[in-house]
């Protein structure tokens, strides 16, 4: 047996040794190794060496390596290191997708009038970058609060309709107990829907967009039709704004379109499976349930996408939108929902705050988000 060096600023070795008997130590780098034997099972000796690297400022895991255990501990960082050059290049590149997606909202030639482009579309950037900004950084501000090593938010810039395919954040830590899986969860949606309320809310108060008459008198022009989800009915009906569905040539401001993408996201983002956001709140709330639920969730998309074709007599893009959601609901289902660490239950106030936000993402839904018609 090799002879024990305790790293230095490791946790107490003491502690670790009352449940893992450790008879080498290894330091890679920040990285700390402890080579052992459990005395628990694999789950329960995590979950009570946990809090001991914790405290001390590391985040671990029990490998097994050449049939021999190891207990790898990294040290999280919650902070910000340096100057984040991708966030920032994704970002700055999705001001420019946005705004080139937004110039067409307003009947603008981006590529003939780069400055009037600009000039029109900066409140349709706004707007997306807004909703989808405040959401992320709900997800990185209770990572923060919780201690959670979490990335700064990463805009994806896809040349789309809206110019881009929302926007992400990494959870590079474990998530020590149901409540802060809970809260991180919860968070984005919620500061998100209040961005997304203010947006629209704006936005139906700005004057409409008319299509010029030569757009019109095109015979080969495609119309976009945007399904309005219930939240944004109500939105329009509470401040007496018309959603002008029954002419052709004019359309709510643009910016109320980035108070739809707000509401597609919130939906997307709450179905609950996997580690979306929905699945990370249904998984504190359910526990291990959480699973049977969301084995169930890709049959209902593919349920929902053939009613539309078989049914409804759509094509194209609404059906595939719910195809497409379907496949990525069996992928990340079969990956499997966020494990916490401490998994005793929440308690009522979240339980019931967990409710409220499912009925908010359900005002979010529609059937059909999108249909082109030639």
């Amino acid at each position: 047996m090799d002879d024990v060096d305790e790293p230095d600023s490791s946790p107490p070795l003491e502690a670790i040794e009352s449940v893992f008997v450790v008879y080498e130590t290894r330091t890679d780098g920040e990285q700390l190794r402890y080579y052992g034997e459990p005395l628990l099972a694999p789950e329960p000796t995590v979950r009570e060496l946990w809090p001991v690297f914790r405290e001390a400022g590391y985040e671990v895991q029990l490998a097994v390596e050449y049939g021999e255990y190891v207990l790898v501990a990294e040290p999280t960082d919650v902070g910000v290191d340096g100057i984040p050059w991708t966030n920032v290049f994704l970002f700055v590149a999705t001001v420019f997708s946005t705004l080139f997606a937004g110039a067409q909202w307003y009947y603008v030639d981006p590529i003939s009038d780069p400055v009037g482009a600009v000039l029109a579309a900066w409140p349709f950037t706004v707007a997306i970058i807004g909703v989808l900004f405040f959401h992320e950084m709900g997800h990185y501000v209770m990572s923060r609060y919780h201690e959670v090593d979490a990335s700064l938010p990463y805009f994806l810039p896809v040349p789309t309709l809206i110019g881009t395919m929302g926007a992400v954040i990494k959870i590079k830590g474990r998530m020590p107990d149901r409540k802060v899986l809970f809260d991180i969860g919860v968070a984005g949606p919620l500061a998100g829907l209040v961005a997304t309320v203010v947006v629209t809310i704006v936005g139906l108060h700005l004057p409409p967009v008319t299509a010029p008459s030569s757009l019109v008198n095109d015979p080969d022009a495609i119309q976009i039709q945007l399904g309005y989800p219930p939240l944004l009915e109500l939105l329009a009906s509470a401040f007496d704004q018309p959603l002008y569905r029954d002419d052709p040539t004019t359309a709510v401001n643009p910016v109320v379109i980035g108070g739809w993408v707000g509401m597609f996201v919130t939906f997307l983002n709450l179905i609950p499976v996997g580690q979306l956001d929905g699945g990370h709140i249904l998984r504190a709330v359910l526990g291990d349930r959480q699973e049977t639920i969301g084995a169930l969730v890709p049959g209902v998309l593919f349920a929902l996408a053939g009613y539309l074709y078989y049914v409804g007599g759509h094509s194209g893009n609404s059906v595939f939108i719910w195809v497409f959601w379907g496949l990525f609901a069996t992928l990340i289902a079969a990956v499997g929902p966020a494990r916490p660490v401490n998994d005793e239950r929440l308690g009522t106030g979240r339980i019931v705050l967990g409710v409220v936000t499912f009925v908010l993402g359900i005002l979010c839904f529609m059937p059909v988000p999108i249909a082109i018609v030639s």
